[in-house]
C-alpha cells in the first residue's frame, strides 16, 4: 500500500525527457526544407533543358554543391525522423518496431550517402 497519490504515482512515470528534443529536430529539418525544396525546384526548372555538361558546369558551383548536399542530408534526416515516431505509435510487438527502425535508419544512410557521393562526382567531375 502507498501514501502516495495517484498524480504523484504518474509524475513518475513520465517521459524520457527524448521526446522534446526529437520534436525539435523535426521542426528544425522541416523549416530547413522549406527554403531548400523551393531552391531546388527553382534551379531544377531553370536547368532543366540543359545537357550534362552544362548541368555539371551549374552544379560545379560550390555554393549550389553545398545546397544539394544539404538538402540531402536534411531531407534524410527528416525522413528518418518522421519514419520513427510512425514506428514508435502504431509498430507492435517491441522486437518489430527496433527491427523497423534500424533497417529504416540503414537504408535511409545507404540512399543518403549515396546521393552525397552522386552530388560530388558531378560537382568536381
Amino acid at each position: 500500500m502507498s501514501i502516495r497519490t495517484p498524480l504523484a504515482r504518474v509524475r513518475g512515470l513520465g517521459t524520457a525527457k527524448d521526446g522534446t528534443h526529437h520534436w525539435w529536430l523535426q521542426r528544425v529539418t522541416s523549416v530547413a526544407l522549406v527554403p531548400l525544396v523551393l531552391w531546388f525546384v527553382i534551379s531544377m526548372l531553370s536547368v532543366s533543358r540543359a545537357d550534362y555538361e552544362t548541368f555539371q558546369h551549374w552544379l560545379s558551383n560550390p555554393v549550389r554543391a553545398g545546397l544539394m548536399v544539404t538538402l540531402l542530408l536534411a531531407a534524410f534526416y527528416h525522413a528518418n525522423l518522421g519514419m520513427q515516431v510512425i514506428y514508435e505509435d502504431y509498430v507492435r510487438p517491441e522486437g518489430a518496431k527496433v527491427v523497423a527502425v534500424l533497417a529504416t535508419q540503414f537504408v535511409l544512410f545507404l540512399l543518403g550517402a549515396i546521393s552525397v557521393v552522386a552530388v560530388l562526382k558531378i560537382a568536381l567531375a
